[in-house]
């Protein structure tokens, strides 16, 4: 009796992002990496930049994944001394933008920049006869009563980045009695960036009650985007100081499963294909100076000329005793 051939089903490799929740790529980007590698890419959102690296922390001796990505500066110090990181040298390293090698990162490569700063409604303030702010110190006077809503520095890494730009500002003896003023002048806190812009924010489709809000710089060009044709300019703005800059980075865990195919996603993350496509996905800014900006950041989304900056040490060791001074300041 003649043997009955069979197809087994073939085993597809799979490799493991850990990641934040705004993690985005499209899918034809994806694809091309998957089709490459004959691999599937499984992605776990794990909440903000600090929920991420906790948990990627805690399981370090089980790794939840190969590949790690959305580690930013404010976090940096304490992922490279966490032992998460396995050692690797990528076969290809693009020429990364000034803005992305502030620290030094190794294991970690910058794949992104971000820029966190005040939006404000253009609308709104010209409705209720009010100039564009001009500095971190005029948000306490009169005329910005009860105007600005920001991102608890606990809970938001928002929040934590505009908080990380007033130290930057006013050095570790003079943020305080910034934000005693602030809190005076009737700063509102909301717990993450949505509440914040969505509930609070005038210049957002929520329609709130307050002009000025912790956004980011490309928000201006989101509102465009987001818009699906319907606005040619944006509702909001972003002012002139007081920005800080983000730079996210990928690395591969230690202990990981596929840490081939791991090192090969992290070289991908830096290849053209994938940092052309991350600023309509993520509104970040690529990290590499060989990607393009699409035509809405160069009309509204340019880059802080301006920005403040803590060295990723002096954050982490720091950071704790500083937001619970903040907390007991703005909070209690």
């Amino acid at each position: 009796m003649p043997a009955i051939a069979t197809t087994q089903p073939s085993v597809v490799t799979e490799v493991t992002v850990l990641t934040h929740d705004s993690f985005a790529v499209s899918p034809e980007v994806l694809a091309k990496f998957e089709t490459q590698y004959q691999t599937k890419v499984v992605i776990i959102n794990a909440g903000d930049a600090g929920s991420m690296l906790n948990k990627a922390i805690l399981s370090k001796d089980a790794p939840l994944a190969d590949v790690i990505y959305g580690v930013d500066n404010t976090f940096l110090s304490r992922a490279l001394e966490s032992g998460i990181l396995a050692d690797f040298t990528p076969s290809v390293v693009p020429a990364f933008v000034p803005e992305a090698t502030t620290d030094v990162s190794a294991p970690l490569l910058p794949v992104d920049v971000g820029y966190v700063l005040i939006n404000y409604d253009v609308a709104g303030l010209k409705t209720a006869g009010l100039p564009v702010p001009q500095s971190l110190t005029e948000l306490t006077e009169p005329q910005w009563k009860s105007k600005l809503v920001i991102e608890n520095p606990a809970t938001s890494s928002t929040g934590l980045a505009f908080f990380l730009a007033t130290v930057a500002e006013f050095g570790p003896d003079g943020w305080q009695a910034y934000w005693q003023a602030l809190r005076a002048n009737d700063v509102l806190v909301a717990n993450d960036w949505t509440t914040a812009y969505y509930t609070h924010f005038s210049g957002s489709s929520g329609k709130g009650p307050r002009p000025l809000v912790v956004s980011y710089s490309t928000s201006p060009a989101a509102e465009v985007f987001f818009s699906e044709g319907k606005l040619t300019e944006p509702p909001t703005g972003n002012v002139a100081f007081g920005a800080f800059r983000q730079v996210e980075y990928a690395g591969v865990l230690k202990g990981a499963k596929q840490a081939a195919l791991a090192q090969q996603f992290v070289e991908f993350m830096l290849s053209n294909d994938f940092q052309n496509d991350m600023p309509l996905q993520m509104f970040v800014y690529p990290a590499s100076q060989t990607a393009t900006l699409p035509e809405l950041y160069t009309k509204f989304a340019a880059m802080p000329s301006i920005n403040t900056q803590l060295d990723a040490k002096t954050i982490a060791s720091n950071r704790d005793a500083w937001l619970t001074e903040w907390d007991t300041i703005v909070l209690k």
